[in-house]
Formats: structure tokens, C-alpha cells, sequence
């Protein structure tokens, strides 16, 4: 199994210019299945992931241009952060290098462990390369599904997966995003 390396960001890194994709903005009727948590440092990576997640044809949420939120950080951020991930269906955490260094990852994903159950909730972890397969987990983080590539019983070729180490057992990407 592997973790989301420097190859998946270049072959993800297709289309979507991140500053002009519309999928923060939020629009009364609009609901996102995935909120997406990560450092304001991952820009850089952000377009790749958002093209991955999008091949599950699902609708991803990220504060970037959210027009809800104020200009700087305020309790109101915090507010408005939290009803996003309530109404998201999944919640992900980009974990990354610069993600250790973030105020905001370790309180977004202590929300979605209150407000979504551990069931829908999950790690994609970002690893520079699949001979280099070391991220930077933190102890915390050891109690959350990661998502990898690799076998799954029941599928011929390697899939996607949410990965519960603890049990050994996965489900298929785009099953999980579906289920409630």
C-alpha cells in the first residue's frame, strides 16, 4: 500500500487553476460531501487534490475563498468553520509537512470527531515520494483512517481506499464518500 506522493500531485495537476474554481464559494442551495482540512501552506497542492477527490464526482469544500468568512481570523471564523463541517458529508484532513505547524487542522478535525463520528472522518496523507513513505504523523492522528492506494479484497486491480489500521480492513474510495 502507498500514501498520495509527489507523482499523484503531478498527475492530478491537470485542469483546475485553484484561484478561479468555484468550489468554495458557497451558494444557498449548495452542499459539499467533503470538507477538506489542511495548511494554508499546501496552496501549492491543493489543485491535485481537489482533481483526485473530484474523480469521485463529489463536491469539496475549502476556506479559501469562502465569502462567509471574514477577511482575518475571528471567533466568527470559527463559527462559520464549524457549520461548514456539519454540513459537509466526509470530513479529510490533507496531512502534510506544513501540517504540524497549523492552529487550525487540530481543531477542524476535533469538530468532525464530535460532529461526524470517526466513520466519516479520514487521513490523506502526503508523502514525498513511494520509496520515501515517512509523513508526519502525529499521535492524535493514529486514530483516524488513512486514505492509500493498494489491493482490496473483492477488487482485481488496486484501488483507493479509507484504510482502518486498526482492523485491517478498508473500504473502496468512492464507496465510503457515498455511504451516510
Amino acid at each position: 500500500m502507498r500514501y498520495f506522493n509527489e507523482s499523484d500531485v503531478q498527475n492530478f495537476k491537470k485542469s483546475i487553476i485553484l484561484d478561479s474554481y468555484n468550489f468554495s464559494k458557497r451558494a444557498a442551495y449548495q452542499s459539499f460531501d467533503v470538507f477538506l482540512s489542511h495548511s494554508s501552506k499546501d496552496d501549492d497542492i491543493l489543485s491535485s487534490v481537489i482533481n483526485f477527490l473530484s474523480q469521485y464526482n463529489v463536491n469539496v469544500y475549502i476556506d479559501k475563498s469562502d465569502e462567509d468568512l471574514p477577511k482575518k481570523p475571528s471567533p466568527e471564523t470559527g463559527e462559520v468553520l464549524k457549520n461548514r463541517i456539519q454540513e459537509a458529508k466526509k470530513f479529510m484532513v490533507l496531512v502534510s509537512p506544513n501540517s504540524k505547524d497549523s492552529k487550525w487542522i487540530p481543531w477542524e478535525l476535533g469538530i468532525a470527531d464530535e460532529k461526524k463520528k470517526i466513520r466519516n472522518v479520514a487521513l490523506l496523507p502526503q508523502v514525498q515520494s513511494v520509496s520515501n513513505p515517512d509523513w508526519p504523523e502525529q499521535e492524535y492522528l493514529g486514530l483516524y483512517p488513512r486514505i492509500v492506494y493498494g489491493k482490496l479484497q473483492g477488487y482485481q486491480a488496486p484501488v483507493w481506499m479509507v484504510l482502518d489500521h486498526h482492523s485491517n480492513t478498508g473500504t473502496e474510495l468512492g464507496k465510503w464518500l457515498r455511504q451516510a
